[in-house]
């Protein structure tokens, strides 16, 4: 199965730009007076919190657990203000910290051994075929079940791989983020975030294919788009 194989949605990429007053913000947060910092950090949540939350809930099925993420990326992001560059967007920069945050609780919430990846992997016989074969998936809309119930299924196949594919995964596929991108985010090679993505999503693709299939020979989706399920 080619890795170009797409999967149902979790969506991508950072939350809208700023408003004009990040300035005023970062500069309360910064400012030495306990009173006008926590004025700051009220105007942080109110302002971002809810746009933190939207990019949290694509990597989690209650909302528990994405708040959770969002507190500890605006804990993170008000102890490291200081490291802010006033030239960069408020909201990119936060957007950085939540998914970072996310991934974090995503391994510690893991309690299970992993899965090794190449028991997910699809097997191939001598001649180089798959041993058994990949059927089609139905397209958008065709695959009987509601997109919020693909979301969850995917994140739920998601879960089950190995942390450095799973995490390669969502910065490709569902962040958005180019391979360079995603190589410095998780400090590997960029060889190493071309492997890993071509594991991935063959073995999300396997995960996902009972979901997804069809049982007549429709076009195909491609795993890459079946993950922008999880987008907003």
């Amino acid at each position: 199965m080619s890795d170009t194989t797409t999967t149902p949605a979790i969506a991508p990429g950072p939350v809208p730009d700023p408003a004009p007053d990040d300035g005023v913000i970062v500069a309360m947060l910064r400012d030495p007076d306990a009173v006008v910092r926590s004025v700051g950090g009220e105007r942080l949540v109110k302002q971002f919190g809810p746009r933190m939350f939207a990019v949290a809930r694509r990597y989690f099925d209650q909302d528990e657990d994405a708040w959770d993420a969002v507190q500890d990326a605006l804990l993170s992001a008000v102890k490291s203000i200081d490291r802010f560059d006033a030239r960069s967007r408020l909201n990119t920069w936060l957007h950085r910290i939540v998914v970072n945050a996310c991934l974090m609780r995503l391994r510690t919430k893991r309690r299970r051994p992993e899965t090794s990846i190449e028991e997910l992997l699809p097997t191939f016989i001598a001649d180089g075929h798959a041993a058994k074969p990949a059927e089609p998936w139905r397209r958008a809309g065709e695959s009987g079940i509601e997109a919020s119930e693909a979301a969850a299924v995917v994140r739920r196949a998601l879960e089950q791989l190995p942390d450095g594919y799973r995490e390669v995964l969502l910065l490709r596929d569902v962040e958005g983020l180019d391979t360079a991108e995603a190589a410095a985010a998780l400090d590997i090679t960029e060889n190493a975030v071309k492997t890993r993505l071509h594991r991935a999503r063959l073995a999300l693709r396997g995960l996902l294919d009972p979901h997804f299939r069809e049982p007549s020979h429709a076009p195909s989706l491609k795993i890459d788009r079946t993950t922008q399920s999880l987008r907003p």
